[in-house]
């Protein structure tokens, strides 16, 4: 039986908020509308935050009214206080993500606050959405290691899944923000999360390609029962306020690894390949995922 993967593209939003080119919207857009025709059909556009924190994203607003709306495909924007909400919301995003990290250093660096007032924050947040009908996700960063703190415990995760669950989000993602996991931490840490959410809210996964352990990672998701991963084409991305950040993994890598298993994603590889070609060209640099270069197979 063919089952199915279902990839978040995030290089609009997570992918591009590292680099240091800066893209015009419409570039943006036109990075969207190759995601969707790639087949992508959630696609996270934007974050709605401070542009002196994070220039790459001043344009949110703006590209969030320019873009042409598609049957089936859901825009999500990244929020991290109420203002940033109302924006989103104002904006008509399908989606939103409320970040809450998982140490209370990168939590500080990342958005000015602890972990368990970020755990606050997003029981806020995520009551407005769903008060407003508009699907909502809590991504816990650094679930897997932090560059400040270390190793995170498991136990330090389980408090602050727990903090999450209650704000009952539809949807809770665990990210592996610095590319230090591999899949045993994977399978452990999402069996932590079945444990806390009692198998009853969806679970996602967003990786890291730093160390290279992106793609197994994301087998072990699969082969862990889910089915939800944040991608970004050409392995674009990193987080500005974490230290040598790199990429997300690539999505062009994963719907190859997917396709060859077996495993459907909807996404077309060619269409994805000539979007990273696109993008290369774009940001003036060769961007790490492998298939643009090494080709699909057999040729």
């Amino acid at each position: 039986m063919t089952i199915m993967v279902d990839i978040v593209e995030v290089s609009p939003r997570d992918g591009l908020q590292n680099e240091a080119t800066l893209l015009t919207t419409a570039d943006k857009i036109e990075l969207i509308e190759r995601s969707v025709r790639a087949g992508a059909r959630r696609v996270e556009v934007t974050s709605f935050v401070n542009p002196a924190r994070v220039p790459q994203m001043a344009d949110a607003d703006e590209l969030m009214a320019a873009l042409p709306r598609r049957d089936g495909v859901r825009y999500a924007g990244l929020v991290m206080n109420r203002r940033g909400l109302d924006r989103a919301l104002a904006a008509g995003v399908d989606e939103i993500n409320v970040v809450v990290v998982a140490t209370d250093t990168f939590c500080g660096r990342n958005q000015g606050m602890t972990t368990a007032q970020a755990c606050d924050t997003a029981a806020v947040l995520v009551r407005a959405a769903r008060e407003a009908g508009v699907f909502t996700t809590v991504t816990v960063g650094a679930s897997f290691g932090c560059p400040f703190e270390g190793e995170v415990p498991p136990n330090r995760l389980r408090e602050v899944l727990t903090r999450v669950r209650d704000a009952g989000p539809d949807e809770l993602a665990l990210a592996d923000t610095i590319g230090v996991a591999v899949p045993s931490d994977v399978t452990d840490r999402l069996t932590l999360a079945r444990e806390v959410t009692q198998s009853r809210t969806p679970l996602r996964l967003h990786l890291h390609d730093t160390r290279h352990t992106g793609v197994a990672n994301a087998v072990a998701a699969v082969q862990a029962g889910v089915t939800t991963l944040d991608a970004s084409i050409g392995g674009t991305g990193g987080c500005p306020f974490a230290p040598a950040a790199t990429g997300n993994v690539a999505t062009e890598d994963l719907v190859y690894l997917f396709d060859r298993m077996g495993r459907s994603t909807g996404l077309n590889v060619e269409e994805l390949t000539s979007a990273v070609s696109w993008l290369e060209r774009r940001l003036g640099k060769q961007l790490p995922g492998a298939l643009l270069r090494a080709g699909g197979f057999p040729a």
